[in-house]
């Protein structure tokens, strides 16, 4: 395993980072209260930021979604990649990559996913009729990457006569909404398998985006503490304050590699269905504790609704269950180890 960026990957790293300290502001993101930010979102694609992902990869775009996270900047950046470029490019045809990929590359297009399969949506003929309760940055998508229940993935766009949307406000401000189909029109993307490496890919990638969050929330509480005094001294010589600093520290570092070695083997073609559980795993175990973490270490102050580390565990909170929450991922890897030994 090689987890260092290459030249190309570092220097997105490098651009996202500036792009979101400079325009996701506090004052920005609570004006923006729960959409996303158009001006930032146009500010990316400008800057070939989502285009990017073609070259870089997944380990590239998870270098980016930290960068995200830490900010907890609202743009539908993750979804677009992950439920649009990435899958398209990868198991998308000829047409359907030279169609749909510059679309999306220059953010004319926003795609988001109706993740995980549940058995809602049915799909006949090309047509699929169903619900998705909570979709991520429905508001924003003009496409949806829609998995029916035989795990096949169809892209619907918004805009089709079957297809009706609603808000849905949920606990991070992700521009969700419900989804109902009625025989709307589709078009399959990939075979056998693309439904598995997709969802592998999109656990991947938010438990980047989650160790984002959390080293944000993490450096907050460390800059509250060091500069916050109490009894004449400040409130990070005390020894309890250390250490539960120090314990979501290792948490954050651990989804982070985790993570990179699950995009990794991702990007060189090998088999990572349990090592991208293992990263969404401790992005929702150990990311629940980070955001709490951080939250705790403000004091009275981390209570305030108005104060920038509660974004920080909105956004932690959210991360937690959105692919699957600490239970239900870990029975599934104790599932798929058992099946392996068994085979």
């Amino acid at each position: 395993m090689d987890f260092h960026p290459t030249e190309e990957q570092a220097a997105a790293a490098g651009l996202a980072a500036r792009i979101f300290s400079d325009l996701a502001t506090h004052e920005r993101l609570a004006a923006t209260g729960t959409g996303s930010d158009a001006e930032l979102w146009k500010a990316l694609t400008a800057a070939g930021l989502t285009a990017a992902v073609e070259e870089i990869g997944l380990l590239g775009l998870v270098l980016l979604l930290e960068e995200q996270g830490r900010t907890t900047a609202q743009v539908p950046y993750a979804a677009t990649c992950v439920y649009g470029i990435l899958p398209v490019a990868a198991h998308g045809s000829p047409e359907q990559r030279a169609r749909l990929l510059p679309a999306l590359g220059s953010g004319d297009a926003v795609a988001t996913g109706a993740f995980p399969a549940r058995g809602r949506i049915t799909a006949e003929g090309g047509r699929l009729t169903g619900t998705a309760p909570t979709v991520p940055w429905l508001r924003d998508a003009t496409h949806v990457l829609v998995p029916d229940a035989e795990r096949a993935l169809w892209l619907v766009p918004t805009d089709e006569p079957g297809v009706r949307t609603s808000p849905v406000e949920t606990t991070a401000p992700w521009s969700a909404g419900r989804l109902v189909l009625s025989e709307a029109d589709a078009e399959r993307i990939g075979s056998d398998g693309a439904y598995e490496h997709t969802l592998a890919a999109a656990r991947t990638a938010f438990a980047g985006l989650q160790a984002g969050v959390c080293a944000g929330s993490l450096a907050r509480a460390v800059d509250h503490t060091s500069t916050r005094e109490q009894f004449g001294r400040p409130l990070s010589t005390n020894q309890g304050v250390m250490l539960r600093a120090a314990d979501a520290y290792m948490d954050t570092e651990a989804i982070r590699v985790t993570t990179y070695e699950a995009a990794w083997r991702i990007d060189q073609g090998l088999a990572a269905h349990e090592h991208a559980l293992t990263a969404a795993w401790w992005a929702s175990e150990a990311g629940k504790r980070v955001v709490h973490a951080g939250q705790h270490l403000h004091g009275g102050m981390g209570a305030d609704l108005d104060h920038p580390v509660h974004r920080h565990f909105l956004w932690g909170r959210q991360l937690d269950a959105y692919l699957g929450c600490g239970s239900e991922l870990l029975a599934e890897l104790g599932a798929s180890i058992a099946e392996g030994e068994q085979a």
